[in-house]
């Protein structure tokens, strides 16, 4: 049986170098275009089986290609799938005669993706199905990945391009990752993954393997690592202060560390947990273009219909958060106390709160109590004078998304804003 061609049109290097490599793999032929004009002449000249199509691009337009492909009699006929960030409805209904089959929209879902194309080419495209969480973000220029249940192939291999958006978004020229590995038991079916984890985190990033640590309790892991001369810079710990001062400091890795609050709270990380599938918050999913400026214009969309919080007693940072949100028309309601705040949250759902720590009354680490008792489930940054690392261990424990240190400036709360809402994702 001959081998199907797919030609894929999109302006994003990383999102076609990942379907490239993916769809090569499971078999297919596939050639790509960086813009329209380049989507036009490959489609007219290579006549593919399927076309993916971005619609958002340059030199020629998605409908300008669609509609020279429909006046091509040899072209007409062949399907498309259509991927769009953000697409008005009348404009989607412009596109119906262009014998597009599916619109997915961004961020795209792998599963999601995949099933289409098997579909509409008639061919088995496998997809791991391995119960897999994976979270990716940045904190005091550390890279942190966060994986539980499980090492879902698809997924680790989706992390590159995570990892390559974080680099881009906060200039990390020298990346320090430290990799918590949590709620799961690995063994030697898990070794082909554990590799391709380590192996994209050294390539991808191009950190020196002294500047990862694994953090797990997993016998395998350590074992796995110890057993090859390539990782061997590359340590495994299962000390969560040990692995930030590893990271941090010129920390000595032979030196030994004292029993206490540290440790037990790294014991409380790795330990397992249940998990429901339908409470799972993230998804590895492919990225848009790393290398766009991050600018007010640029999250002017990502902006709109946001509903903000920020709880500080501080009136200027009140002022600062709803300045900064206020540019790209989001709303910001803010709270000088935790009380307010925890009412306020009860009866209306915030997209993301900042939180300072020292407060009147209920401070920081109260408010985040109360809000696991009273399950109601909001990401939360801490903006906080308080820059020890015992805090900031605590607030990470007790489920805070990110941790910035005052004083802050706009382009810092936009960027943890952009990271963690997920908007180039």
């Amino acid at each position: 049986m001959a081998r199907k061609n797919v030609l894929i049109i999109d302006e994003s290097d990383l999102f076609r170098e990942y379907l490239k490599d993916r769809l090569t793999a499971g078999g297919l032929n596939v050639e790509t275009a960086i813009n329209g004009l380049d989507g036009a002449v490959k489609l007219r000249n290579s006549l593919p089986d399927l076309v993916i199509l971005d619609y958002s691009l340059t030199r020629r337009t998605c409908k300008e290609v669609l509609e020279e492909k429909n006046r091509n009699p040899n072209t007409a006929s062949i399907p498309v799938v259509l991927t769009a960030q953000k697409i008005e409805k009348n404009r989607l209904l412009e596109l119906v005669p262009y014998n597009i089959k599916r619109v997915m929209m961004k961020p795209i879902k792998i599963d999601g993706l995949f099933a289409t194309l098997s579909e509409i080419l008639g061919v088995s495209l496998e997809v791991d199905t391995t119960p897999c969480v994976i979270e990716a973000h940045v904190n005091d220029n550390i890279v942190f990945v966060e994986i539980a249940k499980g090492l879902n192939r698809e997924k680790v291999d989706l992390l590159r391009f995570k990892i390559a958006e974080l680099q881009g978004l906060y200039s990390i020229r020298s990346p320090r990752i430290l990799v918590m590995l949590a709620d799961m038991e690995l063994s030697f079916v898990d070794g082909t993954n554990l590799e391709l984890l380590i192996r994209i985190l050294l390539d991808r990033s191009g950190a020196k393997a002294r500047h990862i640590k694994l953090l797990t309790n997993s016998a395998f892991a350590r074992e796995f690592v110890r057993g090859r001369p390539a990782f061997a810079d590359l340590e495994v710990v299962s000390n969560l202060q040990y692995a930030l001062d590893g990271l941090l400091t010129d920390y000595d890795p032979q030196a030994e560390l004292g029993e206490g609050k540290a440790e037990m709270l790294a014991e409380r990380i790795l330990s397992a947990q249940t998990h429901e599938a339908s409470r799972e918050s993230i998804e590895m999913r492919f990225v848009e273009e790393a290398k766009k400026p991050l600018s007010i214009e640029s999250m002017r969309e990502a902006g709109a219909g946001l509903s903000i919080a920020v709880v500080d007693d501080d009136f200027v940072i009140q002022e600062l958060v709803k300045t900064t949100f206020g540019a790209i028309s989001a709303s910001v309601s803010a709270f000088q106390n935790g009380s307010e705040f925890i009412e306020a949250a009860k009866a209306k759902g915030y997209d993301l709160v900042f939180l300072d720590i020292l407060m009147p009354g209920m401070d920081g680490f109260q408010v985040l109590a109360r809000l696991r008792a009273e399950d109601i489930e909001i990401p939360v940054i801490i903006l906080s004078a308080v820059s020890q690392r015992e805090a900031v261990m605590r607030a990470f424990q007790a489920g805070v998304k990110s941790y910035l240190i005052k004083p802050l400036k706009p382009d810092q709360i936009l960027k943890k804003t952009l990271e963690i809402l997920k908007a180039n994702f």
